[in-house]
Formats: structure tokens, C-alpha cells, sequence
């Protein structure tokens, strides 16, 4: 309690005073949010990429989080702060560009695959579906889901079109609502809306490894222990619930 009460003061006086002295305390204090993130990201990324890239590019992140916070708007600076250091990670990955050209073809083809079918079936397809459209087999597109797992991971960071024709991210969903304007608030508000009922509407096993891998933050391989199955298989299921999340945004931003 003691700590907590310590970083609220500390907040109260740096919006009042902007020192330099209580900036380097609060950013202290929260560099463990920053390798928590870090830690739970790199489980699920290729043994390439290092921890301490990661950290370094989510402390930019907590430096941007740490000025623009605003202690009255009446959100947990974890809160806020949890999102644009993930995202600040995410693009350090992409100036990296270590997922492979080949890699990122594949996604792009299984993605406009499920759409595309979404589209002219009127729902969601399923695996078998999925798969003969592909002309594969269902074992070969179950490895297919695995091998661009990589790229899912970091979909809820990419960029989508939104109703305006700006381009906008679903970490854009939550920032800080006194940055927007009134409509962007009334569209952004409804994209939220969608998205829990999206979530609702994933079968059981989709929903449960979205809920733990992004609010419970456990790696593929945690989750695979708790539901007993082969992180492969908790792979496949992420890259499935992410495919059919973003099929279904893209259709409720175009109609």
C-alpha cells in the first residue's frame, strides 16, 4: 500500500511541476511493467530476437506514456501506459524485420483467404473450408495457422481502415479519450463494442486462449499446459481467433 500511495503522490506532484527529479522516479518505478511485457512477448517470438531489445524499445514507450499521462483522466497509468509500450516493441520488431519475406506472404495469403471466404459465405468459415480453398489439406493448413502464428501475434498492433478513410490501429481504441475529438470518441466507442462482442462469439477454445495469452499474459507454452494441449496446437487456436476477429472488423468497418 505503502508504494502505492508513493507513486500516486508522485504523480500528483510531477503533473503540478513537471521535475526532472520526480520524471526519473516514476520511470524507475515502472520499469518492471516494461520487462514484464517484454518477458511475455519474447515467449512467443523466434530465439533471434533478444530481451534487451525488447526493454529498450518498451522503455521509449514508457517515456512517451510518462508525458502524456494525465492522472485526472481516471485510468491506471498501467492502463495506459501497457498498450504503447507493447506497441513500442512491436515497431522496434518491425525495423528489425526479422519475420521472413516468405513468412509474411503466407500470412498474407491465409488472411485474404479467410476473408475473402467470409465474404462470400456470409460467416466465419471453418478449418475444412478454410483449408480446401487453399487447396490443402487440413493437416498441412493446421501447420500453415502455426507457421505465421509469428505475424498474429503482433496483429492487434497493425492498422486497419477506419470509417474516415484514416488508417488507425486497435491500440488507437484505447488511448487517451481527451486526445480525440467527439466523433472520434463516438467511433471509437463502437469499435470497442463490436470487439467484445466478437470476443463473446468466439467458440470456447478461442476465446479462452485470446483471454489468457492478452490478459493474462502466459505464453503459448503456459497455455498449452493449462489446456492440455501442444503449444503448436495453442498456436494454431491463436492465429484462428485472431483471423476471425480481424475478418469480422474488417466486414463491421465496410458495410
Amino acid at each position: 500500500m505503502k508504494a502505492t500511495t508513493t507513486t500516486a503522490a508522485g504523480w500528483e506532484a510531477y503533473a503540478q511541476t513537471r521535475d526532472p527529479a520526480l520524471r526519473e522516479s516514476l520511470l524507475l518505478s515502472y520499469l518492471p511493467l516494461v520487462k514484464r511485457i517484454a518477458g511475455h512477448l519474447l515467449g512467443s517470438l523466434p530465439r533471434c530476437v533478444r530481451l534487451q531489445d525488447l526493454i529498450s524499445s518498451g522503455v521509449l514507450g514508457l517515456l512517451s506514456s510518462v508525458e502524456n499521462y494525465n492522472p485526472d483522466m481516471g485510468t491506471k497509468f498501467e492502463t495506459y501506459a501497457s498498450n504503447r509500450i507493447r506497441g513500442a516493441m512491436v515497431d522496434g520488431l518491425r525495423e528489425l524485420d526479422w519475420v521472413p519475406r516468405s513468412v509474411r506472404q503466407k500470412a498474407r495469403q491465409v488472411e485474404k483467404t479467410f476473408e475473402g471466404l467470409s465474404y462470400r459465405l456470409g460467416r466465419i468459415p471453418n478449418d475444412e473450408e478454410a483449408a480446401h480453398e487453399m487447396n490443402l489439406s487440413v493437416e498441412e493448413y493446421y501447420k500453415l495457422l502455426e507457421e505465421v502464428n509469428i505475424t498474429t501475434l503482433l496483429s492487434l498492433d497493425d492498422t486497419f481502415w477506419n470509417s474516415r478513410g484514416d488508417k488507425a490501429s486497435l491500440a488507437d481504441v484505447t488511448a487517451d479519450e481527451q486526445e480525440k475529438t467527439a466523433d472520434e470518441q463516438v467511433e471509437e466507442a463502437e469499435i470497442r463494442e463490436c470487439m467484445v462482442e466478437f470476443l463473446k462469439e468466439l467458440p470456447e477454445q478461442e476465446k479462452l486462449v485470446v483471454a489468457l495469452y492478452y490478459y493474462e499474459e502466459l505464453t503459448m507454452r503456459e497455455i498449452g499446459e493449462i489446456m492440455g494441449l501442444t503449444e503448436s496446437r495453442v498456436s494454431q487456436i491463436h492465429t484462428r481467433a485472431i483471423l476471425d476477429l480481424r475478418a469480422r472488423l474488417h466486414h463491421q468497418m465496410h458495410e
